[in-house]
């Protein structure tokens, strides 16, 4: 396939010259992932052979373009829509998602349009419909935007399983992948299924630096709020500035502060993932128009959104990733020839040092990422139920099709066999319920053994299983929708509570039909809603580069003054966390003793060293009384010293000590209620209904007990404690920490010393209750005794 004469004047009439990466794209056969950078037309190539192809539509759907944001959708629409004008193309391109209204859904199933643009849950939800055939056999091309974040979560699993359906649907398609930030090409080409690589010039290095304040970073906190006269000038002298934050809750708190102190008024927007779809697509399309000189952003907006206005990007807070990072940077100058500029503040005095660290690691084009792991097996068991709604199925037959997915590849038959059993049973312990009998077999084939069930298997697709989240609206009959917030933290408010939502002080009415009710109060000091949001943790990597900075004084030139000092300090007094030590220091403070470990091993982690080794401290007769994490060290306080940390960190012991601690720990209640809700074991949506949080969680908790009790060996507990060790616990990353780290060199402190500090400040203690606690209150009962002359 050549570039067509009225496609390639439609380029010189845009004053372009096609890329060679384009070109290559265009003339490719079979599947391909093309590596570009942000600005480098990566989508235009991606729809190029379909747009040469759409001349002469053939009639049915013809390209589907997949993204991991709604967002992205509306976005590409609009890019889409200029060239199909000019090039006088007679073609329909809508989008499928979950904002998409039910009349248009149901007539894309009997009249699908040329070009559909939409998301891995939706897609997943057509497939089930028993019009897939129809609905996807004339598909020649698919586009898989943004591949790498895809790649990342369940959701790239759901979707290559979604991929290999498509194949047997339409023999023949070509499958393109399109990323701008990829630390493994092949490995990503190996997750589409096998795909030919083409990589475009990266084009000039991004003009990133810390920005420069008249404030130090303060020793603890992450809101950045000192910095905002700055990032106000920075905003000033922009056109367009993104400026990112890693959590809606800080989000919200940085918008308005930053609101307070825009005293010309510059129109500045608000975005994140649980404002309503109104405010979102206010502000997608003033920035779209040029009409905000600013947007305050989570990950909502880290992917490609083509704001051509957009010349700075921001990042408020640690970037946690180099890839995030270099993602976030792309959003700036979406030029292929300019380069993109941000600048970058860190939140507290040890993310300076990680900011640095970042910094170097995208000069270096160094970026981290995780091996991936073998597909999930609860994404496959919700995969099979969902193939059964559409039609039925041979059993040989689905399984030769799912090894055709690249994360599938190698799986066996047992674990294939295992997920059919419990998509049509539910498994040893629950097959004598009827619930959960969902699937027969007849003459061969695989069926639902109810069709009615279809629908509710259809309304609880998907692998993003969130906190419950209820709506909130302004109060009176058509209040407008504000967003969002977590079902814990509504369960909290009284009425006359004040809270943040859209940048906004509301004050909290009532809830009425699962519906938070306010009212504004501007004037009140608002509490802040405890958003899920992006939980964002330090790579591996970044972790690595950041503890190698702190140990190598030859490299602390790179270092503002102030922080080059702390660890000058430091060295002075103690020793600083080094390559291939495990530092730590235990020290008397306030009648307590401290143990400090620099582990840089990320919050989920030390978060789970700090629940094991205050258990082996309790063991030991030490009295702990409470630690606290960070994504750089932990820190335990308790009655007496830890003078030899060795023990505590036994590999043996602590293996043993996660086993025993995640048997009936709620950490694996809660891991199990998300495994079992997307393998479908339990329906938080149902017809008419939803069910609440709570209700979900108390069935899903009934449902691990009655499982450990009486089949253990079921296959649901074995996925949760793989993703319980992988994922919220991250006991992977300790033993790598153990392992990158093999010297131990423990230090006896007089006081606090530098480098600890700033722990002693931070938030989000955990105290543990236990024989310190005990050893405390004896103690105090003694001493008034003695003090009321009793003893």
């Amino acid at each position: 396939m050549s570039l067509p004469p009225e496609i390639a004047d439609w380029f010189a009439r845009q004053g372009w010259q096609p890329h060679a990466h384009q070109i290559d794209l265009l003339e490719a056969r079979g599947d391909s992932l093309l590596i570009a950078p942000t600005g480098g037309g990566k989508t235009l190539a991606g729809f190029l052979p379909s747009l040469v192809d759409l001349r002469d539509p053939p009639g049915g759907l013809h390209t589907l373009y997949v993204s991991p944001l709604k967002a992205l959708t509306a976005d590409i629409a609009r890019n889409l829509a200029r060239p199909v004008a000019d090039l006088g193309l007679r073609l329909r391109i809508e989008d499928r998602t979950g904002d998409t209204r039910p009349a248009q859904r149901a007539r894309q199933r009997v009249d699908p349009p040329d070009i559909l643009l939409t998301t891995p849950e939706s897609l997943a939800l057509m497939l089930s419909y028993e019009q897939a055939p129809q609905i996807f056999g004339s598909l020649r091309r698919i586009v898989l935007d943004e591949l790498h974040a895809l790649a990342e979560s369940r959701r790239g699993d759901q979707l290559m399983l979604c991929l290999a359906r498509l194949r047997q649907l339409a023999p023949g398609l070509s499958v393109t992948g399109l990323s701008a930030t990829v630390e493994d090409p092949a490995g990503l080409a190996r997750f589409m299924g096998g795909a030919r690589i083409i990589h475009a010039d990266p084009g000039p290095d991004p003009d990133i630096a810390m920005l420069a304040t008249a404030r130090p970073a303060p020793w603890a906190g992450g809101g950045g709020h000192y910095a905002i006269p700055e990032i106000l000038a920075q905003v000033k002298a922009a056109t367009t500035t993104i400026i990112f934050i890693n959590t809606r809750a800080q989000a919200e708190l940085f918008f308005q502060a930053l609101w307070a102190a825009n005293e010309e008024n510059l129109p500045i927007g608000l975005h994140h993932g649980s404002l309503s779809r109104e405010a979102r697509q206010r502000v997608e399309t003033a920035m779209a128009a040029g009409q905000l000189r600013a947007v305050v952003a989570t990950g909502s907006l880290d992917l490609g959104i083509d704001w051509g206005a957009v010349d700075l990007v921001i990042q408020v807070g640690a970037p946690r990733n180099v890839k995030r990072l270099v993602q976030r940077i792309g959003r700036a100058n979406h030029r292929y020839n300019a380069p993109s500029r941000a600048r970058i503040v860190p939140a507290n005095r040890f993310e300076v040092i990680e900011c640095v660290a970042a910094l170097q690691a995208v000069s270096a084009r160094d970026l981290d990422g995780d091996p991936r792991g073998p597909g999930p097996l609860d994404v496959l068991c919700q995969h099979i139920l969902l193939t059964a709604c559409a039609a039925p199925f041979r059993a040989d037959a689905l399984f030769d099709e799912v090894r055709r997915a690249g994360p599938y590849r190698d799986l066996s038959r047992d674990d294939f066999d295992a997920c059919l059993d419990f998509a049509a049973t539910g498994g040893y312990a629950l097959r004598a319920y009827d619930r959960w009998q969902r699937l027969m077999l007849r003459d061969g084939v695989w069926r639902l053994r109810d069709p009615r069930a279809a629908r509710d298997l259809r309304m609880n697709v998907g692998t993003i299983v969130e906190a419950e989240m209820l709506k909130v609206r302004m109060r009176g009959r058509g209040g407008a929708p504000l967003g969002e917030v977590e079902e814990a933290f509504a369960a909290s408010l009284e009425p006359g509570d004040t809270f943040l939502i859209g940048g906004q002080t509301v004050r909290y009415e009532g809830l009425r039909e699962m519906v938070v009710e306010v009212t504004r109060q501007p004037t009140r000091q608002p509490k802040i809603a405890v958003f899920s949001g992006l939980k964002l943790a330090t790579s591996t990597q970044l972790s690595h580069r950041v503890q190698a900075l702190i140990g190598d004084p030859a490299g602390h030139d790179s270092l503002p003054r102030d922080t080059r000092d702390w660890l000058a300090l430091q060295a002075g007094v103690s020793a600083l966390p080094r390559k291939g030590v495990l530092v730590s220091e235990s020290f008397s403070h306030q009648g307590r003793w401290h143990f400090v470990l620099y582990g840089f091993a990320g919050r989920n982690a030390l978060q789970t060293l700090g629940l094991l080794m205050t258990r082996m401290m309790e063991m030991a007769g030490l009295g702990p009384l409470g630690f606290l994490a960070t994504d750089y060290a932990l820190l335990v306080w308790s009655v007496d010293p830890v003078t030899d940390p060795a023990p505590l960190l036994d590999r043996a012991g602590l293996r043993e000590g996660l086993g025993d601690w995640l048997a009936g720990n709620a950490v694996m209640k809660r891991t199990f209620r998300t495994v079992a809700t997307v393998a479908g074991l339990i329906h938080r949506n149902l017809p008419g209904q939803r069910k609440s949080g709570r209700q979900a969680t108390f069935s899903s908790d009934i449902l691990y007990d009655t499982l450990r009790r009486f089949d253990p060996g079921h296959l649901l507990l074995r996925i949760t404690a793989d993703e319980a060790r992988r994922g919220l616990v991250d006991f992977d990353r300790i033993e790598d920490m153990l392992d990158s780290s093999p010297r131990l060199d423990h230090r006896m402190q007089h006081r606090v010393t530098p480098l600890a500090a700033p722990l002693m400040l931070e938030v989000g203690r955990v105290p543990i209750a236990g024989q310190g606690r005990e050893r405390l209150a004896e103690e105090e009962a003694a001493a008034l005794m003695v003090e009321a002359g009793l003893a």
